[in-house]
């Protein structure tokens, strides 16, 4: 189960600080991609990236998180039922799933999901989604 701590801000490194600003500064459009946004802010892209999931501000949105996860699933029936069971068992809510038509039988899924209540972390979520042959490239598109 994930910990989370609320602590002033004055006791936590700056470029915690900096990565939120960016990470701002992509979402309202004021910078165009990731390398424009951490030179404004001054902190290195890896910086970025290594924190970007894990530092946020406390608002009253931070119970109702979300993520967008793409994957390759394999074009067999029930491919996709067993994907959802994969989820469901993690606690997760799937709010919206796009799949596209097969091509050298091989589909392209995007699924959005609130994970507020999952068990365990999304890594744990993301590397059960990979143990399986019949899925693949599963990627970790975005989380709010």
């Amino acid at each position: 189960m994930e910990k989370y701590y609320i602590v002033d801000s004055s006791i936590l490194p700056e470029s915690f600080d900096k990565v939120i600003k960016a990470r701002e500064l992509l979402e309202t459009g004021k910078s165009s991609n990731v390398s424009e946004a951490v030179k404004m802010v001054g902190i290195s892209r890896g910086t970025y990236y290594k924190y970007k999931d894990l530092v946020f501000l406390p608002d009253e949105d931070m119970n109702d998180r979300k993520a967008l996860i793409s994957m390759m699933l394999n074009h067999e029936q029930g491919i996709l039922s067993k994907v959802l069971g994969i989820i469901s068992e993690t606690n997760a809510s799937i709010l919206t799933i796009n799949q596209n038509i097969p091509i050298h039988n091989i589909a392209s899924v995007v699924i959005s999901l609130d994970i507020s209540h999952l068990t365990g972390t999304l890594d744990d979520l993301m590397d059960k989604l990979r143990e399986f042959d019949f899925i693949s490239n599963v990627q970790l598109i975005s989380v709010e």
